[in-house]
């Protein structure tokens, strides 16, 4: 058991929150009961995955994309409207990060999707939240790899036999990113999204490109987090996966 304030500040000092300018406020965004026994990981809030939170009898959810945004409307309506009303009435913790656990050395989402991948020596990308490795694959190959992983079927673009060795990634949509990519001379990047211009960067640049799912590559780094408090603080963890074919 652990208090909601005492969680909050761990979670804040552990995820270095203070060194990101973010879209969104990362941390409590909605406050709930103060004890937590138990605790739900889930990839982002929605009204499904808020009524799992409440048949499992949870004291907080954590996900990675949460309830506000920046240039959204202020106003609390609709969807909005529904799903804060839910949470205070249920007294459930929200807890969201979203770029710190995009780039957490431990539990990130980058780090945590390159040791499902067996991408070998993972390291960031100075000043960015790409992330380069190695493999020693053909594209259609890590594709597969790729597909096991997410069970997915990614859209991937180049030449289907090439020989990956030097690989770079950032999970979400981060399709635009591929420029560090590219800088690096990497033969491969791997995303969530893609973008209509995407494939012709990517072939004039002569650099594969693997779009895997923005939700299914950020999976990873949230159940991460939440394991590593179960185990710090003894309370019970689960992982709920609301399917999302995006």
């Amino acid at each position: 058991m652990i208090d909601n304030k005492i969680l909050s500040e761990y979670c804040h000092d552990y995820l270095d929150v203070d060194i990101f300018d973010d879209y969104c406020p990362n941390g409590l965004q909605i406050e709930g009961r103060q004890q937590i026994r138990k605790i739900i990981a889930g990839v982002s809030v929605n009204q499904d995955l808020i009524e799992r939170v409440i048949d499992e009898k949870a004291d907080a959810l954590f996900v990675h994309h949460g309830l506000f945004w920046q240039n959204e409307s202020l106003v609390i309506t609709g969807i909005k409207k529904n799903r804060i009303k839910i949470l205070l009435e249920k007294n459930i913790n929200l807890f969201a990060y979203h770029l710190p656990l995009d780039a957490h050395l431990i539990v990130g989402n980058n780090i945590q999707l390159a040791m499902h991948l067996n991408i070998v020596n993972p390291t960031p990308i100075r000043d960015t939240l790409v992330w380069q490795g190695e493999v020693k694959l053909s594209l259609i190959e890590m594709s597969q790899v790729v597909q096991d992983i997410t069970q997915r079927i990614p859209l991937v673009f180049g030449n289907l036999n090439q020989q990956i060795k030097k690989i770079a990634w950032c999970t979400g949509g981060a399709q635009s990113y591929i420029k560090h990519a590219i800088n690096i001379g990497a033969d491969c990047f791997i995303t969530g999204e893609i973008s209509e211009q995407t494939p012709a960067i990517a072939k004039e640049n002569n650099i594969a490109f693997i779009s895997a799912g923005h939700y299914a590559t950020e999976r990873y780094g949230v159940q991460a987090l939440c394991q590593h408090l179960s185990e710090k603080f003894n309370v019970k963890y689960q992982f709920i996966d609301i399917y999302n074919i995006v």
